[in-house]
C-alpha cells in the first residue's frame, strides 16, 4: 500500500506556481490577484480562508479578503460580486461556503463571471468540462486528477466508481475521469444515496473516489483487493485519547481499508492540500490566458 501524499504533491505544485509568478514579475507583469468573500464567522470557513490567504502570500500572489456579516442581504452580496467581476486588477475570486440560509447558493454561483470563477462551479465552466473544452476545473476534482497523475496511476480502461454526485466533487470528477485525456479514459459509475446495493458497485472499482460526506461509511468489505482509493471526506470524530478531544476522519475506514489498497489518500493530508493548490493553479491559469 502506498499513500497518495497530497501534502507532498501540493508542496511541489506550490513551488512550481511560485516559479511561474516570479517569471511573470521578472517580465514586468503583475502578480496574480485572488479575492475571497467570507460571509459570517463559521469556524471551519475561517480556517480554510486563513490557509488560502497564507498560501497566496507564500507563492507571491496578491490576495484580498472581503468580509461580510451573516446578516448581509443577498442583493448586497450580488452587487459586490458584480463589482469584482468588473475589477480589471482581479484575476479570480471565490465565495466561501457555506452561506447563510437566506442567500441562494445558485444565485451566487451564477452571478460570478465564468472568467473569474476559479472555484470552477459556474454552469458554463462545468459545461465546458463535460465537453472537454478549456475551463476552470473545480478545485477538489482538479486536485484529485493531479494527484493520480503525479503518482502515475494508470486510468485508461479502468473502472472508476464515484460515490457522491454533488456539483462540487462527485459529478465533475466523474466527467474528468471519463474524458479522453490523461488521466481519464475510465469507465465511470456514479453511485449516490438512491443507489441499490452500493457494495456490488464499489467491489468492481479499480479506482474508488468517495465523497459521501458520511464519516467512515466505506468499509473493507466494500473495496476490492488492489484498488486505488481516494477519500474526499473530512470530519471531526470524538476521541477522548486526543488532547483536542477529537480526531480527523474521512468517509473511508482507513485502518481497515488501507491494507487492501494499492494506493490510498490519508485524512488529513490527502485531497485537502491539493484543493488549495488547485485553486491557485486556476488563478495563475487565468492570468496566463489574459497575458497570452
Amino acid at each position: 500500500m502506498i499513500l497518495l501524499d497530497g501534502k507532498k504533491i501540493s508542496e511541489q505544485l506550490l513551488e512550481e506556481i511560485k516559479v511561474d509568478v516570479e517569471k511573470l514579475k521578472s517580465e514586468g507583469k503583475k502578480a496574480p490577484h485572488l479575492a475571497v468573500i467570507l460571509v459570517g464567522n463559521d469556524p471551519a470557513s475561517e480556517t480554510y480562508v486563513g490557509s488560502k490567504v497564507k498560501t497566496c502570500e507564500r507563492v507571491g500572489f496578491k490576495s484580498t479578503l472581503i468580509r461580510f456579516p451573516s446578516t448581509i442581504e443577498e442583493s448586497e452580496l450580488l452587487k459586490r460580486i458584480e463589482e469584482l467581476n468588473n475589477d480589471p486588477d482581479l484575476d479570480g475570486f471565490i465565495v466561501q461556503s457555506p452561506l447563510p440560509k437566506h442567500i441562494s447558493d445558485d444565485k451566487v454561483i451564477n452571478a460570478i463571471s465564468p472568467a473569474k470563477d476559479v472555484d470552477g462551479f459556474h454552469p458554463e465552466n462545468l459545461g465546458r468540462v463535460a465537453l472537454n473544452m478549456p475551463a476552470f476545473l473545480p478545485a477538489t476534482p482538479f486536485g484529485i486528477i493531479t494527484l493520480l497523475d503525479r503518482y502515475n496511476i494508470p486510468t485508461v480502461g479502468k473502472h472508476c466508481v464515484v460515490i457522491g454526485r454533488s456539483h462540487i466533487v462527485g459529478l465533475p470528477v466523474s466527467l474528468l475521469m471519463v474524458r479522453n485525456s490523461k488521466p481519464g479514459n475510465c469507465t465511470v459509475t456514479i453511485c449516490h444515496s438512491k443507489t441499490v446495493d452500493l457494495k456490488s458497485h464499489t467491489l468492481q472499482a479499480d479506482i474508488l473516489i468517495v465523497a459521501t460526506g458520511q464519516t467512515e461509511s466505506v468499509s473493507a468489505d466494500m473495496v476490492k483487493e488492489g484498488a486505488v482509493v481516494v477519500d474526499v471526506g473530512i470530519s471531526r470524530v470524538p476521541d477522548a485519547s486526543k488532547k483536542s478531544g477529537f480526531r480527523l476522519a474521512g468517509d473511508v475506514k482507513f485502518d481497515e481499508v488501507a491494507p487492501k489498497c494499492s494506493y490510498i489518500t490519508p485524512v488529513p493530508g490527502g485531497v485537502g492540500p491539493m484543493t488549495i493548490a488547485s485553486l491557485l493553479k486556476n488563478t495563475l491559469e487565468g492570468v496566463k490566458r489574459k497575458v497570452n
